[in-house]
Parts: structure tokens; sequence; C-alpha cells
């Protein structure tokens, strides 16, 4: 029951801790029959409500197998005792199980529980200090009674129930509404002959007073609802005074009731069930505009914002399903729904209460419910038209919308596209608030609050194309995106049926701003329409989506295609349309160039697709659409991919270089493609973005050394900022109307708020950060100011005798006008030292995310071709990143691009599955390269930065391997001896030589970037080379320059001895004489470690010595090798003189597992239990000892003396008898009475324990 949810998470008070079991006292031997029985009880009375389920659930079962009537007796009694438990959280599971136990043992009757109810928990005999809990005692039985499901039939428990219900509401105290809501659910479940021959008389007096309390008008609203005839308009008039509920003369009083209810739910934030249930009347007495006016808008808004205004808001939202068409006009056009904008205005300020989110789930719950299309237009037609100064409250993309219908969604489309060419601004319920009004003395502007609507129109519309959750079709989509570029670039001239954007004229031209929200509005949907998955829902539809067909529509034309054709059917109409921006004869010539190259294109790839062929397409469209925006800059580069296409095809077609013998060389087409993309990387957009990705993915077969060449000069830090400020745009333009893209989006999801104030301060910020900048004052505008006060003799010089004249008003305006004018200049020259700070961090805040654009090519490139030699080219460059990047301090955006590039090297490249095989005649080169990264990762600072360079080592000794013979992708296969010696390429003597002098670099310096784990990673990916260096590793076991790398050492010999590859190339006398060498060296290392508790590099150095040494043992003993361990017995023993190891640990459970295998074992420590003589002797002098300090601390702490006198009170403790110096001056060096504050001294004293002191005072006193 709603009741019983209510009750299970009420907080009434403190949970007090479980008590313990007490011993129960066994009258009728149950305690003897079974204690499994008893512990049901204990499990629900426990917090947990899973085990309060299942013991209720568990004690039903035991009781329907047992039938034995003593042991029910007995459930009931316990059950009714639980309900007035100490432990709030026991109450409802108690009532829980007495509901159930009475509903599956129908012999017990509800007269008898009842009785026993009231007997247990009478209120009138209960002690004063338990009335509490016999009022949740009572509580919680009428509420098992009803859970029952028995109560109804019985007809006089029912009256005595709602009469208890009726005494309990007088402790509102303790049961704030509790009662009077289980009476409602008692009278929704009660029949209409009981309501009216036992109930409604018991009932009277609450009904009677229906307009007090909200519980007891709910009360009467359930009543109403469920027994409409017995409670007639004459049975109302007897109890009310009145036949209806709305009336004018109750008008006050259901608004002070509702304004109850609405301080009662504050903390809850929900609706009262009063509240809906008032309107769910109102509508039923046809007297829904006297309330909603009256109540609502004349009563509860009249309050300040708060719990009133939150209820309105509730109902305005659980109403819309209970309206007409009508009504719901009515209240969407109204106050409630001004006074909810402005709280949304206003909530946009941080700390704030937000009711937004609340009412989009009221409005979305409505809209997937509703049938009726008109309902859900003028639902979302009336949120968008709930404006401040023109900007909608709701946000552009609005989630309720994917519950439309289609009807509705296509007549809400045209809507959109109607205010947006002709804005009404009077159909709008516009507000200001309080603090915009302050700001626009004059008043709004009408053309400001048009550019406002239509900056929120065109995303609105945009946002249900990218709605994915909505179901489109795509005639929808492509009106949306034919009415957005006509906006974007295009005039209305004349009106034809061929172009239906041209029959409905703007009634306010687009402003300059309003034209660029739309433009970049244009390219962010194409961007989605790129990535658009194909609309419908036929199984074919499905399939095609399976396989992840995106960009295309049904019969596999590209969106794209489909917008350029519909912009050539613009430009071939001038007499209707006019462009903007007319392009001259150079441009429209590349445009019909651009349109010819794409249908020959189209031809080709119905004969057959091909990557090519794809990636031109792609980027003809890529181009030609974006002409439109910028036709200047982008006809030299069609002209190039024009040029570029035909190479193309014309090498695969006649097989040969196109290059004339005597001339230079032609570029590739690949590379002018990759240099074409470059270009189009630099323009802010995220759509170029992804198609320069995909065209480029296209081409990765064809890309040549100069192509990779040109992508990893972009990134290259060491090339000059002007070669890298080139391949930015430079254009200005470009920056402004991105500046004014992030201010548009700025107002996206919140209103402009201050922006007026906030403008009449930029000149006075301006003039203080320019001075701050300025700093010290500019001595030349020292000179000048002082050369102005002297010509017009202000400043008195050497000459001059007197110092007494004083300019005439005339001089002094005329000085005045020169140093207005001297501070003015200076002002400007500070201005622009600013500006031109401020466009040099925007200019290269554009380099780096062109930059980062920039990697997505080199990714690519990776993913598609990484077992092309060309990837050996990238190992330097990203690595000088890489190393640029760390040892500078740089900004979020840099450390992103650093980020993105690491990943790539690491896992794209050093880490990838496909790798270069076949090296050709580059081995040398190779060679010298992993020589070169070696010496470089030795000399390093950086520790992080050398392991980027010892991984590429590590890749480029993998490609000059190349691929193993007889290897697999199964790791379990096991290779032959000649199989694992196969190096490939690789100069094994000279690799092995780098990586030993690496190793010794290592293991001699004591500060060196190179770490222990590098070498671990080489032993286990390379066995061959792990054979060569292990010696040098064994030897370092006792001469490496510290511990910290001599334990490494250990660690690199015990990884490689661990190596089943190794032990394979070691086989025989080789191996046995390793192990060998490796024993000596660890017992030599063991013998000078003396002390490890004060160290720990020293213990971690004597851990990895003897993990190394319980290897060298076990393989020893396991096959029986001739191999001398006598010297490692012997430091073994030795050490556990000096050490002990008789506590538990790594360290000391490794060395007792060593010596295991030489046939010691770990001694077990007898514990020697005392006799109750010996720990009496201690314990007595304790408490003498004790008692006299903790007298004294008793007194200290009431009377605290200052530092001075503490310090003699503490020397007189001292006895007479001489000490020895050492003692005498370690007491003197402990408490010096001048060395520690007063407050130092008492917040020690303060945390002393008893026991500390007493052993402070038995020190003093030896």
């Amino acid at each position: 029951m709603a009741c019983m949810a209510i009750t299970m998470h009420l907080d009434m008070g403190e949970i007090e801790n479980e008590p313990v079991r007490p011993k129960m006292k066994d009258a009728k031997g149950i305690l003897q029959q079974n204690r499994e029985f008893l512990d049901f009880f204990w499990d629900i009375a426990k917090p947990e409500q899973d085990i309060r389920l299942k013991a209720i659930e568990n004690l039903i079962q035991y009781l329907k197998k047992s039938e034995k009537p003593d042991e029910l007796k007995y459930t009931l009694k316990r059950l009714v005792d639980g309900l007035a438990h100490t432990r709030e959280a026991a109450r409802p599971g108690f009532s829980l199980a007495l509901g159930q136990v009475l509903s599956v043992f129908e012999e017990v009757s509800l007269r008898t529980s009842f009785d026993q109810i009231k007997e247990k928990h009478n209120l009138a005999t209960v002690k004063k200090k338990l009335i509490r809990n016999a009022a949740f005692g009572n509580f919680f039985g009428v509420l098992a009674l009803s859970q029952s499901t028995r109560l109804p039939k019985e007809p006089q428990v029912v009256l005595e129930c709602v009469q208890l219900l009726q005494s309990l509401s007088l402790h509102r105290e303790h049961l704030r509404d509790l009662p009077r809501k289980t009476m409602v659910d008692i009278l929704s479940e009660t029949s209409e002959e009981v309501f009216e021959e036992v109930l409604l008389g018991a009932l009277q007096t609450d009904l009677s007073s229906a307009f007090s309390t909200p519980e007891q008008l709910q009360l009467l609203l359930v009543a109403m609802q469920k027994f409409p005839q017995v409670l007639k308009p004459k049975k109302l008039k007897k109890l009310l005074g009145t036949s209806t509920i709305i009336t004018v003369d109750n008008i006050p009083k259901l608004t002070e009731v509702l304004k109850m209810a609405a301080r009662s739910v504050k903390k809850d934030r929900l609706l009262p069930a009063v509240a809906l249930d008032l309107l769910q009347i109102s509508l039923k007495e046809d007297k829904f505009e006297l309330f909603w006016r009256e109540t609502i808008i004349n009563g509860m808004l009249k309050d300040q914002p708060g719990p009133t205004h939150y209820l309105s808001y509730r109902l305005l939202g659980s109403s819309l399903p209970f309206l007409t068409l009508v009504q719901l006009k009515q209240v969407l056009n109204g106050e409630v729904m001004r006074a909810y904008g402005e709280h949304v205005v206003s909530a946009q300020l941080p700390d704030r209460f937000k009711f937004a989110p609340e009412m989009e789930t009221y409005v979305g719950d409505f809209l997937q419910g509703c049938d009726e299309p008109e309902k859900q237009l003028a639902v979302v037609v009336a949120f968008s038209l709930l404006t401040n100064q023109g900007y909608p409250v709701v946000p552009s993309f609005w989630r309720v919308v994917q519950h439309l219908r289609p009807t509705a969604l296509q007549s809400y489309v045209d809507w959109l596209k109607d205010m947006f060419l002709n804005p009404q601004l009077e159909s709008c319920l516009d507000f200001s608030t309080r603090r915009q009004k302050e700001n626009q003395e004059g008043g709004v502007q009408r053309e400001n609050c048009i550019f406002r609507l239509r900056k929120w129109i065109i995303p609105r519309l945009t946002s249900i194309v990218e709605n994915n959750q909505l179901k489109r079709e795509e005639d929808l989509v492509m009106d949306v995106a034919r009415f957005v570029f006509f906006h974007a670039f295009f005039n209305a001239k004349k009106a034809t049926p061929d172009i239906p954007e041209t029959e409905a004229t703007l009634s306010v031209p687009l402003d300059e701003k309003t034209r660029v929200v739309v433009i970049n509005s244009f390219f962010g949907l194409l961007q989605h329409m790129n990535h658009l998955p194909l609309l419908g829902d036929s199984p074919e539809v499905a399939a095609r989506n399976q396989r992840h067909v995106q960009g295309v529509t049904g019969d596999g034309s590209m969106w794209i295609y489909c917008l350029v054709q519909y912009a050539d059917t613009l430009l071939n109409q001038p007499k209707y349309a006019q462009s903007t921006q007319p392009f001259s004869p150079e441009q429209r010539q590349t445009w019909d160039s651009m349109l010819a190259s794409v249908r020959t294109l189209m031809k080709k790839s119905k004969k057959g697709q091909t990557p090519e062929t794809s990636a031109f397409q792609q980027l003809f469209l890529l181009v030609g659409i974006h002409l439109f925006k910028a036709p200047e800059d982008l006809v030299d580069l069609m002209q190039d991919l024009q040029n570029c296409m035909e190479k193309a095809h014309e090498k695969k077609s006649k097989k040969k270089a196109t290059g004339s013998a005597g001339g230079e060389e032609e570029p590739h087409w690949a590379e002018v493609v990759v240099d074409i993309l470059l270009s189009l990387l630099s323009q802010p957009s995220r759509h170029i973005r992804h198609v320069c990705r995909t065209v480029f993915a296209n081409i990765c077969p064809h890309v040549t050394a100069r192509a990779l060449t040109a992508i990893l000069d972009v990134l290259d830090p060491d090339k000059d900022e002007e070669d890298s400020a080139v391949v930015v745009t430079d254009d200005q333009d470009k920056i402004k109307k991105k500046d004014i893209k992030k201010k548009g989006e700025k107002d996206e999801g919140e209103i402009e708020k201050e922006e007026h104030s906030d403008a009449s301060d930029d000149d006075s910020e301006g003039e203080d950060e320019a001075m701050e900048e300025g700093g010290e004052v500019d001595q030349n505008f020292r000179i000048e100011l002082m050369k102005v006060l002297q010509n017009q003799g202000a400043l008195a010089t050497e000459e001059d005798g007197s110092d007494n004249d004083e300019l005439d008003d005339e001089a002094m305006m005329k000085l005045d006008g020169s140093i207005a004018a001297l501070f003015l200049e200076q002002k400007k020259k500070m201005q622009a030292k600013k500006d031109e700070k401020d466009k040099l961090k925007k200019e290269n805040t554009l380099v780096r995310d062109f930059k980062i654009k920039v990697l997505d090519l080199v990714e690519v490139f990776l993913a598609r071709q990484g077992s092309s030699p060309l990837v050996l080219g990238m190992v330097e460059p990203l690595l000088s990143i890489i190393e640029s990047g760390m040892s500078s301090e740089s900004d979020q955006q840099e450390q992103d691009f650093l980020r993105k590039a690491a990943d790539i090297f690491k896992n794209q490249l050093c880490r990838a599955k496909q790798y270069c095989k076949t090296v050709g005649d580059r081995q040398g080169e190779l060679h010298d390269l992993l020589e070169k990264l070696m010496t470089k990762a030795q000399k390093l600072s950086d520790s992080s930065v050398s392991l980027y360079f010892f991984s590429a080592s590590l890749y480029l000794v993998k490609v000059l391997r190349g691929g193993v013979p007889g290897a697999s992708a199964d790791s379990k296969t096991i290779l032959s001896t000649e199989e694992l010696r196969f190096m490939g390429n690789v100069d094994v003597e000279r690799v092995s030589d780098i990586f030993k002098g690496a190793l010794r670099s290592f293991m001699t310096r004591r500060k060196s970037p190179l770490s222990g784990l590098m070498f671990i990673d080489l032993f286990t990916r390379f066995p061959v080379l792990c054979v060569n260096l292990l010696e040098t590793a064994v030897e370092h076991i006792t001469t490496g320059i510290r511990e910290h790398q001599q334990s490494q050492a250990s660690a690199m010999v015990l990884r490689g001895l661990q190596s089943r590859e190794v032990q394979q190339l070691l086989a025989g006398d080789p191996w046995a004489g390793l192990l060998q060498k490796a024993v000596g060296q660890v017992a030599a290392s063991l013998e000078t470690v003396v002390e490890t508790a004060k160290n720990k590099v020293v213990q971690e150095k004597l851990v990895k010595a003897l993990e190394l040494g319980l290897f060298l043992v076990k393989n020893v003993n396991q096959q029986k090798l001739s191999v001398a361990l006598e010297p490692l017995k012997k430091v073994l023993q030795s050490m556990r003189e000096v050490l002990g190891f008789r506590k538990t640990g790594q360290m000391e459970d490794t060395y007792w597992a060593v010596m295991k295998h030489f046939g010691v074992i770990k001694p077990k420590r007898d514990r020697i239990r005392k006799t109750k003589e010996d720990q009496a002797e201690p314990t007595a002098p304790k408490k003498k000892k004790g008692f006299l300090p903790e007298t004294k601390k008793r007194k200290n702490r009431k009377k605290q003396l200052p530092v001075s006198e503490q310090g003699a009170t503490d020397a007189n403790t001292v006895p007479l008898g001489k000490p020895e110096e050492g003692k005498k001056k370690r007491n003197k060096n402990k408490k010096q009475p001048g060395e520690e504050t007063l407050g130092q001294g008492l917040a020690k004293k303060a945390k002393m324990t008893q026991s500390a002191i007493k052993q402070k005072k038995k020190k003093q006193t030896i």
C-alpha cells in the first residue's frame, strides 16, 4: 500500500543499536523445541529490507508446515509486541509480518488481533516516555490489519480502526499526517454499503471540517470519488454548507489548505495528492477556470517564490493529461507559465533549485501517453512561446519532442519555419527579469528580440534532425536541411513552386549576426547528416543499418550530394533565388566543373566502387559545399583537386609516370590530396575533420613518403613558427565568426544574464587591465608628458625664478586638452599591445588544434598501413613531439595533444599487431637509428621520456627480426631451438653490445633515466638478446652502484632465468654454469646485508636476492644439476643469526621458503601461559603506582599551571639520587621549560593517555 511505502522511508528519530538478545523465560518449552523458529523474529527486526522479507517468507512457510497452535499464538504475541519496537527500522517489518500472517491464517480473528493491539499499546496506561512507541504500535497495528486484505469483510473492526486512527491524529508531533493517509487508504478499499452504514457516522466530524487540513480535505475528496451515490449534493450541503466544493466562498479556504499542503511537502519535492484530487473535482464540477484563476493565480502565486509556486508548477505539469485543448491553451498561456519562465531564468545562477528537469519529466510523460496530435502540438508550441526577451526558456535540444507523433512533428516543424520567417512576438508569452528591466531603461528593442528568437529556432530545427530517438522521415530531414541552407546563403526574389523556400518571404530581413548563426548551424547539421543511419522501419533498412551504412538516403545517394543538387538548382534560377554572395565567373566555373567531376565519378562507381573514387567524390562535394562559405580560398584548392584526380586516373589507366624526362618530376597525386586535406583541416569544422579522416583512410595504400613527410612536418616542433603559421588560416573573419558562434552557443543552455550591465563596465575594465599590464610607467610617455607641461608653462624650470605664477583659464583649458590627447594615445598603444597578445594567443590555440586534427591522419595511417615500411619514418618525429611536450610547461590543450601523440606512439605503433616485416636494404640505417635512440635514452633527464625511446628501440628490433618462422598467434606454441635463435636481419652482436652498454650505464650511474622494467621487457620479448645480457646482469648483482640497482639486477636475472625460451637456448653446461655464477653472486650479495629494519632499499635488495636464491635452489634440486649450493647455505644460516627472521612478512616467508629446500624448517614459537600467581604480581604495583598520578591529573585539569611552574613541579619529582650523565642530559633535553609554548604543552598533555603518563613518571623516578 501507499501508506506502507511511506512509513518504510520515514525518519522519525534516531535508530538505536541492536540490543543483545535477552534470556527468554521458556514457560511453554518453545525455546527447547526449535531455536530456528525464534531466529525469525530477530531477522524481522533487522534494518536490512532483504533480510526482513526473507525472514517473513520463511516464518509463513514454517507456520504452515508446523501447524502448532501454540507457535501461531506465540507468533502473534511477538509480532504485536514488535509493533512498538524501540528501533524504527524494525516496526515496519513486524507490521508487514503481522499483515501477512493474518492474510494467510484466516482462522485468526481480526477482532482478537485488534483487541490484542489496543491492550498491548494502550495510550491511556502507558508511561509518558513510551507514548511515542505506543502511538506507533497502534498505527502499525492498524496498518497490518489493512494489509491483511480481510479488513473490508469485518465492518465493525473497520469502524474501530478508523476511530483509533482519529484518536492517533492528535499525536501529530509523532505521527504527522500518517493516520489521515491511512484512513484514506482504508476508505478506498471499503465498499459503498459499509461506508454508508458504518463509517459515515464516524467520519462525520472529519468530513464536516474538510477545509481545515489537507488530510481531511483529501478524505472528503476520496469519499466523493469513491462513493458518489452516498455523498450527493444534498449530503454535501448538509456537511459543508455548499452542494459543491469549488465555490466563490470556498476559494479562500481551499487556497489556505493548498498552502498548508505545499509547505508540508517542501522537503519531499512532490505534488500533494489533495491538490490533484482538487483539480479533478474542479473539472468534474465544471469549475476549472474559477479554480485555476482564483486559487492558483490569485492565491498561490501571490506568495513569494517558494513551495506555493512549486506546487503550482507541479499542478500545471500534472494537469496536462486531464485538460481539453481549449483548457490547455488557456493554462499554458497564463501567469503560471510566466512565473515558471521567470524561475527558469533566475535558477540559472549556481546553488539554486532548478525545477526545469521536473517539468521536462511532466511534459515528456504527457507527450508519451497522449494520442492526440493537436494536444501534443499545443503543448510544445506553448513552451516554445515562453520567451525571455525573445529567447525561449526551454533548451533548443529538448528531448521531449522524441515522443511526438509524425503529424504533430511535421506541424511543429512547419510552425518553427513560419516563426523564423514571420516572427510573431505578440503571440509569445514574453517577460523580463527585474535586473533586465533595471538595465534597459529605454525598453526592449524589437530587433534584438527577433534576433534572439531566430537564434533559438535554427538550432531547434537542426536538433530535430540530430535526435536519433525521434522517428523521422527522409522528406522531413531534407526539408529542414533545404530550409537552413537556403536562408544561410540565399534570399527569395520571386515565388515559384519548384523552390518551396521562395514561396514564403521574410517579414524582417536577416541581419549579419543571424546569418552567421544559420551558416554555422547548417554545417553542424551537415556533419550529423554525414553520420545519419538509414531512416525507416522496413527489414531492409534494419539489415543495412547493421552494416553501419551512414550518410546516405534510401536510394543510396549521399545526403551532401542531395544538398549540392539543390544548391545547383538555386544557382541556375537567379530569377527566383539570389545568393547573398554571388559567385564570380571563375567561381561559377569551378562549381560547374566540380559537378561534372562528381557525375563522372558516380558513373564510374556504378561499374565498381573503389576507395579512390569514393575519396575524390567526398572531397569534391565537401569543397563544393564550402564554396558558399569561403569561395576565394577554395577555388585554387578545387583546381588542384581536379588535376589530382586526372593524374590518378591517368596513372591508373596507362600505368606509367606522367612527368617528362627533361623537366622536374611532378608530385604524386596522393601528395596533392594530402596537401588538400591539410589545407581543409586548417578550417574549424567537425564535418571537414571527419571527411578528411575518411578520405585519407581510402587513399592510405597510395600515400608516398613525401606525402607522409608533409604530414609529419606539420607536427615537427623544431620547425619555424612562420612555417607552422602558414598552415593555419590567418583570416580574421574566420576567427570572428568562430567567436560569434561561441557567443551564440553560450546562450544555448541559458538566458543572457546581466548582459547590458556587463557591457557598461567594459571600458573601465579595459582601462584597469591595460594599466595593470603596463606595469611600470613607460619612460617615453613620461618624457612626452614633461614636454607638454613645459610647453604650456605648467612646469617650473631652473631658469624660472618664481613658483607663484599661475596659468589663466584659457591656458588651463589648452593644457587639459593636450594632456587628454596624450593619455588617449597612450591608452591606444597599451590596448594595441593587449590586442596583439590576444591575437597571438588565439593563433597558438588554432595551431595546436590544427596539429591535433593532423594527428588523426597519423593514427589512420598506422591503423590501415601498419605493415608499410613508411611507418618507420614516423618513429623519430613522434618521439620528438613527446620529448618537446614533456620538457615544457603547457596548458590543457597542449597536454591533450601530447597525450594523443603518446597514445598513438605506444598503442598504434609499438604495440600494434601489424608491423613492417620486410626492411629490404635498410638494415644498416635501422641499426644506426637503434643505436642513436639508445644513446639518447641514456642521456635524457626524464625517465618517462626515456621509456618511449626504449620502446622505440625494441620496436626497431622487432622490425629487423621480422616474422618468426613457426610462430603463431597462440602463445602456447612451442618453438624449436633453431626457431628461437632466428633473429632475421638483426646484427645480434651489435645490438647486444648496444643494450649491454645501456645496462652498464643503468647499473653504474646514480641518476639514470633507465629502469629495470625496461630491461625486463627486453628479456621477455627477445630471448636471444636476454641470453647475451644475462651474464652482465649477474655481475651487477654485487657491483651495482647502489642497492636499488643491485635489487633490479636480481629481478632481471630472475625474470630471464624463468623464461622457458632462455632455458631452452642455454640447455646443458651453459645453463649449469650460469646458475653457478648466479648462486655465487647471490651469496656474495647476501653477505653484505647486516641490518634491514631501518632501510627499505636494503630490504628490497634482500627480498629480490632471496627470490632469486629460491629459484636457483629449487631448480638445482629439481634438475639435479652439479651446482655447489653450500656457500649460499652458509650465508643464509649466518643471516638467521644476525637478523632472526622470527616475524611474518614477504622477506621472512621467502627466507624460510629457501631454507626449506635445505631441510631447515621454520621453528614454531611456543606460547607460555602465565599462571595466576605470575599474573597477579605485576598487577598489584601497577594499581599502587597508577593511582597517585591519576589523582594529580584531575587536579591539573581544574588548575592549569604556567609552563615555568609546571616545569618546576616536574623537576621536583626527580629523586635525589645521582643518575648517569647520559640519562641526565637526555632528561634535560626532553623537558626544557622554554622550548614549547603554553598551547603546545597543554595540547601534548591533553593527548596523553593514562598509561603514557605512568611510563613518563616512572622514567623520571629512576
